[in-house]
């Protein structure tokens, strides 16, 4: 299952989800990229993302406006839904228009196997490498990572720092993988200090002692953080 969380009132960029992308408002757009790879619903904080994905005939439904994160979002919406604590849900960010679906295909093959090896915690998510330039903008999110490719550190900083030379980067791709069972708990975790240092709702595992899986890919895809990333994205579709 991928469910989308959707909220309308973004801190750095209010309303983004709804912003037209070359005819389709971005979380519909979101939502077409994959909707071929299994059921698809958005869990919204507002009437007006409901009304719209219902209009484009995107599953959605409402959810609490007061979670702090994504993740929040859609433990609530698996729950409403009565998802089974063995299903794969797949969190893909609304405002990720770009994600190809390869990428969400690649993660899930990733749980599944981690299933099959019966890994008490299951939570993953996807990376690819970067330029040095690109390292640099702090709303790219790096991650460093260890022999197993998994999660040591995400940061908004550069990291790691180049002090010997030849160093390579890593950038986090903004989706996420769980068990139901795992989401659950990582829900119930107390939040991390990290966490609300780096606004980055995944460093709540690391502290913790849990395994995030990164997944390699090839993607070229990009976020939409910026009016700036907007422009850029509209410009593809002209």
């Amino acid at each position: 299952m991928i469910i989308i969380p959707a909220r309308l009132a973004s801190t750095r960029f209010p309303q983004k989800v709804l912003a037209d992308i070359g005819g389709l408002p971005m979380v519909v757009r979101t939502a077409k990229r994959v909707a071929h790879l299994d059921r698809v619903v958005v869990a919204a904080d507002d009437e007006s993302i409901l009304s719209t994905c219902q209009a484009h005939g995107i599953e959605a439904m409402l959810t609490s406006t007061t979670h702090k994160s994504g993740t929040d979002r859609i433990h609530e919406c698996a729950n409403i839904l009565g998802v089974s604590d063995d299903e794969i849900i797949i969190n893909v960010q609304a405002d990720e228009p770009f994600i190809e679906p390869e990428v969400v295909e690649s993660l899930m093959n990733k749980l599944k196997t981690l299933q099959d090896k019966n890994e008490p915690f299951i939570m993953g998510s996807c990376f690819n490498a970067i330029n040095a330039e690109s390292a640099q903008d702090p709303n790219l999110v790096k991650v460093v990572l260890d022999d197993e490719d998994n999660a040591i550190y995400f940061s908004r900083s550069l990291i790691p720092y180049n002090r010997g030379g030849g160093a390579t980067y890593f950038g986090h791709i903004g989706i996420y993988g769980f068990s139901k069972k795992s989401l659950k708990e990582f829900c119930n975790l107390s939040d991390a200090p990290i966490e609300d240092i780096e606004k980055l709702e995944q460093l709540r595992a690391i502290y913790h002692q849990k395994k995030i899986a990164m997944v390699k890919v090839a993607s070229t895809g990009f976020g939409i953080d910026t009016p700036e990333d907007l422009k850029r994205a509209i410009e593809i579709f002209l």
